[in-house]
């Protein structure tokens, strides 16, 4: 049972907190009063340091839609290994996975290759200052893109920050330079008239609206058709790019979240999936745009490098991760999602709780509100959710199923029917606990 203070666990933890910042070098997977430190995965179960067996339902936040282990991206992975795991020079693996992307989103037209969510985002915007030659950006209040200045603005503003109108600029990180607030705008989330307000009042020096089409952090709600229609329309009307931040959605179906609301964005953001297991980003785009990195004719208008960026290990394991995810991977996907989210909101009926789990395909996230969730602030807990989500996330883990501590769930391809089975149970007992507990 969690905790135990004499586990293999917590032993890690104290020595980490030597040589590691608070013991830790991700936030994300930090936790009270020690992290469960992970021995092995396979399939849809990992194996911690103490022998625990847990049915992994948060996938390394959402990049391992195959599970762990799959034998084809291990086979992928190893066959190149053996012949080189970098190089100062490209290889045919880029261009493979390129065309592959490029062929499942009709939008891109060329790939750039990064290392990481974080920098994909961060070189699609810029990639957007210089083909527009604008310096302000606008982002979704609540709306997470990784750890980049301009990018996690806004990110968790508390109520008395909120502002009565409008969403303020509010820095997410101690030092954020008011420089960086004045050149962000925070607009609504699936609010039409709210964003493309604000969008218009900025427009002259706005060189793009990012959006996730179902944002985790502001609640996994997905957007609004309508919501986004809207900013590819006012975006358009002020000359502003559109970017589309897939790093995560882009597992919600064989063409992205794009393809599901049928938007075209100039640039997309992509990583995580489309890495078989390894470091990976991805800026996408049409070729008008991406021609912002092009160094054919000198210096080109966004110089990008990465000493590890289009590695042939993450290209090859990408490629195949990727050509495993047909049409049939994605229906059975949306099947395993469907039936874990129903299993769960018909627990939190049976048993009292207010709440539900939303999202879409594999992708789901537990709120303890009887509201609806529409946004950020509509998602954001009060005290009692706070510490019935805490309740229920101690009950999960001690019932053998690992997720996130915000209530994010990312499912696999290797969970069977039993295992959809075993987590609906155990969260229904979860949620027994929560009605017994507060």
């Amino acid at each position: 049972m969690y905790p135990d203070m004499t586990s293999k666990s917590k032993a890690l933890y104290d020595r980490a907190l030597t040589s590691l910042p608070g013991g830790n070098t991700r936030t994300t997977v930090f936790m009270k009063p020690y992290p469960i430190y992970a021995a092995r995965g396979a399939g849809c179960r990992v194996w911690d340091v103490d022998g625990n067996e847990l049915i992994d339902c948060i996938n390394n936040f959402t990049s391992l839609i195959h599970g762990h282990a799959h034998p084809a991206l291990i086979q992928s992975a190893t066959r190149q290994f053996a012949l080189g795991s970098a190089f100062g020079m490209p290889t045919e693996s880029e261009i493979d996975l390129a065309e592959l992307l490029a062929a499942r989103l009709p939008s891109v037209g060329q790939v750039r290759f990064a290392n990481s969510g974080t920098e994909a985002v961060m070189m699609a915007l810029k990639a957007a200052r210089a083909f527009t030659g604008r310096p302000k950006i606008a982002k979704c209040e609540g709306a997470y893109h990784g750890s980049y200045d301009y990018a996690e603005v806004s990110l968790d503003p508390k109520p008395a920050d909120w502002g009565s109108n409008a969403p303020v600029s509010v820095a997410y990180a101690k030092g954020t330079p008011d420089k960086v607030l004045a050149d962000v705008v925070t607009i609504p989330f699936n609010d039409i008239d709210g964003a493309v307000s604000l969008i218009r009042e900025h427009g002259r020096d706005l060189a793009c609206v990012l959006v996730d089409p179902m944002p985790n952090r502001a609640g996994l709600i997905p957007a609004d058709k309508a919501y986004l229609e809207a900013l590819r329309q006012a975006t358009r009307e002020v000359g502003a790019l559109l970017v589309f931040d897939e790093v995560i959605s882009f597992r919600l179906g064989y063409h992205g979240a794009q393809g599901i609301w049928d938007i075209d964005p100039d640039l997309t953001t992509l990583g995580k999936i489309i890495g078989g297991g390894f470091p990976v980003g991805a800026i996408a785009g049409k070729k008008e745009v991406m021609a912002v990195f092009d160094p054919r004719h000198g210096k080109p208008a966004l110089p990008h490098g990465g000493t590890f960026s289009a590695n042939p290990i993450t290209m090859r394991a990408g490629l195949a991760a990727m050509e495993l995810l047909d049409q049939s991977a994605f229906a059975r996907l949306d099947a395993i999602g469907e039936a874990v989210r129903k299993g769960i909101n018909d627990a939190f009926r049976r048993h009292g709780v207010p709440g539900s789990a939303v999202g879409l395909g594999s992708l789901l996230k537990l709120h303890f509100a009887e509201r609806p969730i529409r946004d950020y602030r509509s998602a954001y807990m009060t005290e009692g959710e706070t510490k019935r989500q805490g309740v229920f996330n101690l009950a999960f883990l001690n019932r053998g199923i690992l997720a996130a501590g915000y209530g994010l769930m990312a499912l696999s391809l290797p969970m069977t029917d039993a295992d959809i089975e075993s987590i609906v149970r155990a969260a229904s007992d979860a949620l027994a606990q929560v009605a017994s507990q507060t």
